[in-house]
């Protein structure tokens, strides 16, 4: 034990010794060593942080970018800049794509499960109030007239991957700052 706590400072030292810090980013030699980010800096916690980068194309600012397959969320700012935050997406078989609008914002959201979620999960409960036991977590934005959202999640470590059933989950605190950025009517582009 006392070795590896030797490895991991030594480590630690030399991370920070480096200035190995990403782009808007605060760095946290801890997270970079285990590949998580405590909520340090502009990032909150999760397995991704969110961050502001770099961002072109011809979209306007307040316009989400959803790419599937690098399971990532853009919100377009001004001045050829976005907010990327991590994303959990379709599993295969579930991921879709096009162009829609956010239709309605709700928080802490109560949950239906669609009839086609019920036949392949029989298991699953009819309804679920909003609270921090709901799949949806703290926030939801629903996509047009489909029956997809962008939610937060109660299983942060699915945020990264392809888990979900064509919904993309956020952890809580990026929902949380995305549905305050976002208005009804925002147009939502869903690449594959």
């Amino acid at each position: 034990m006392t070795r590896l706590l030797t490895v991991i400072l030594t480590a630690v030292t030399l991370f920070a010794g480096t200035g190995l810090a990403m782009a808007d980013q605060e760095f946290n030699p801890i997270a970079q060593l285990f590949g998580f980010n405590p909520g340090a800096g502009s990032g909150g916690p999760g397995p991704i942080p969110r961050t502001t980068v770099s961002f072109q194309g011809n979209y306007a600012p307040g316009t989400i970018i959803i790419d599937t397959r690098e399971r990532r969320l853009y919100l377009v700012q001004d001045g050829g800049r976005a907010l990327r935050y991590g994303i959990g997406v379709g599993r295969d078989g579930f991921r879709w794509g096009g162009v829609h609008r956010i239709t309605a914002k709700k928080e802490w959201p109560s949950w239906t499960p669609p009839a086609q979620m019920l036949r392949r999960r029989p298991d699953l409960p009819r309804h679920m109030v909003g609270g921090p036991d709901n799949p949806l977590g703290a926030r939801a934005m629903y996509l047009g007239s489909t029956l997809y959202r962008i939610h937060g999640s109660n299983e942060p470590e699915t945020i990264g991957q392809a888990v979900s059933s064509g919904c993309f989950r956020m952890v809580n605190d990026d929902v949380i700052d995305l549905y305050s950025r976002v208005q009804v009517g925002a147009t939502v582009i869903v690449k594959n």
